[in-house]
């Protein structure tokens, strides 16, 4: 088994023709000038030690191998022989995170739903080899992101949740629940939703969701983000506020932390309910549980250690530029006993 570190330097090698195009026309134009000189038994006889055929030569084909080699080093070639399985262990997580309009309130710096992605990335980022999913919901619920172990993905999803992603107005805990709970198909391992939420629930069957996740063996965590003194919700135009959300009876919408909902649905299920305001404090929790929890094999992979060989081709080169440097453009003693260019 092999492979290559950086083979983008294989672009480098276009500089080997360059240099043969080069030597060539050094060697062609060499030859007019000499022609235009003199003739050869003349020229012998000013510089008898010049070697005009195979040293030249010679010198320029240890340059292009000398190139190859430092080319092929950069590149890294890597072989490897051993194969390992190595066994990954850990918690199927699954993320439902609230979008509903209520969550652009600023009762918490800098949104609730602001809030909620900065708690999920940081979370994620405490993760070591569990896996992980992420649901979104509001008036309904839909899948983002199945179960995968591709942390920078799964933040660049939560990165890019907003409130215009559910056209159904209201929050719909129990099937964000339901959905979540689809991610889990696998039943021997440990299994955990995460669900950031300001409690607000305008939908039913809450009871018949939390029974279903108690079933399945999904203990759920619930993070309220929001204040019980609420918010109102900002309408907003290029960045600027311009009003606040109003009821059909013009009046001014102010939304609350509803934690008791979350409460129910985190001591139902085994979980636990974190407030949301203080960041340490929420990833401290949440640390606390996972470690509880036992931690499942859910993936084995066969892995190639590579090995970088790139140290062979720089010694290559080294030693050719050593060869280099005793090869001279001229006839040297030892050349001249073995006559090894056959130059009278």
């Amino acid at each position: 088994m092999w492979g290559l570190d950086t083979p983008f330097y294989f672009y480098l090698l276009l500089l080997i023709p360059i240099l043969i195009a080069v030597y060539l026309w050094n060697t062609i134009w060499k030859k007019k000038k000499i022609a235009e000189f003199g003739s050869g038994n003349y020229l012998k006889r000013l510089a008898p030690e010049a070697s005009t055929t195979s040293k030249p030569l010679i010198k320029m084909v240890l340059l292009a191998v000398m190139v190859f080699a430092l080319i092929i080093a950069l590149v890294n070639p890597k072989f490897g022989t051993r194969i390992e399985t190595v066994k990954r262990q850990g918690v199927d997580i699954v993320f439902a995170i609230d979008v509903s309009k209520s969550m652009l309130a600023e009762d918490i710096a800098p949104s609730r739903l602001g809030k909620s992605k900065q708690l999920a990335s940081q979370i994620i980022n405490n993760l070591a080899s569990d896996r992980i999913g992420i649901v979104g919901y509001a008036g309904s619920a839909f899948p983002m992101l199945p179960i995968t172990t591709d942390y920078s993905m799964a933040k660049m999803y939560i990165q890019d949740m907003h409130t215009d992603m559910v056209s159904s107005m209201g929050t719909a805990l129990r099937e964000a629940i339901e959905v979540g709970s689809n991610y889990f198909d696998d039943p021997k391992t440990s299994k955990v939703m995460i669900l950031i939420s300001d409690g607000e629930d305008h939908g039913e069957g809450i009871s018949d969701a939390i029974a279903m996740a108690k079933d399945k063996g999904i203990k759920i965590i619930t993070i309220g983000v929001g204040t019980p003194d609420g918010g109102q919700i900002p309408i907003k135009q290029n960045g600027r506020t311009i009003d606040y959300k109003k009821d059909t009876d013009g009046s001014t919408v102010v939304t609350k932390l509803n934690d008791a909902t979350l409460k129910e649905i985190a001591k139902s299920t085994g979980g636990v309910f974190i407030y949301g305001s203080k960041t340490d404090e929420v990833l401290q929790l949440v640390d606390q549980t996972l470690q509880k929890i036992e931690k499942t094999d859910f993936e084995s992979q066969q892995i190639a250690d590579f090995q970088s060989q790139f140290q062979w081709f720089v010694g290559l080169a080294l030693l050719l530029l050593i060869i280099d440097s005793l090869v001279l453009e001229r006839r040297t003693a030892w050349a001249k006993k073995i006559n090894l260019f056959n130059e009278k």
